[in-house]
């Protein structure tokens, strides 16, 4: 496997979804992809371009999972299940999500927020997307994985 580390920045809530949709083929083949930022950095809205390029949603029906954990997406080919595990503390909390039963699956991808806490997904992750804030509506985003 070969490193991968690409950067962008984007300068607007339109372009990271467009940039979402221009990742998507990277993270295709991908089980677990991580999205690291700090509240409001852009996750969910990283997300909806990435359920737009795999024809699972429109970016208007994308939300942030923060209360409901999981939003499950289907594709043509791929089902997207959108995580947020910003609420979730301990690993018996994590297990009742059953996130094992939807890694097991090929035909899923986890796109998982607050993935960090718990270090096994840092070790299982295909992919991680970094965001940060570069201004107001700037960001830098960081595509880490391997290929």
């Amino acid at each position: 496997m070969i490193p991968v580390t690409r950067e962008f920045t984007t300068h607007s809530a339109d372009e990271t979804i467009a940039l979402g949709r221009q990742l998507a083929p990277l993270i295709r083949d991908a089980r677990v992809v991580l999205l690291r930022g700090d509240l409001g950095a852009g996750k969910t809205t990283m997300v909806k371009g990435i359920a737009e390029a795999f024809d699972a949603a429109e970016r208007d029906d994308v939300t942030s999972p923060t209360f409901t954990l999981i939003h499950e997406y289907r594709g043509a080919d791929r089902s997207l299940f959108h995580i947020d595990l910003y609420r979730i503390d301990t690993q018996r909390e994590l297990d009742t999500l059953g996130i094992d039963e939807l890694m097991s699956d090929e035909g899923n991808i986890l796109l998982i927020e607050w993935g960090e806490k718990f270090p096994r997904f840092l070790r299982e992750r295909d992919f991680e997307i970094v965001i940060t804030r570069a201004g107001d509506q700037d960001r830098k985003i960081v595509l880490l994985g391997e290929q």
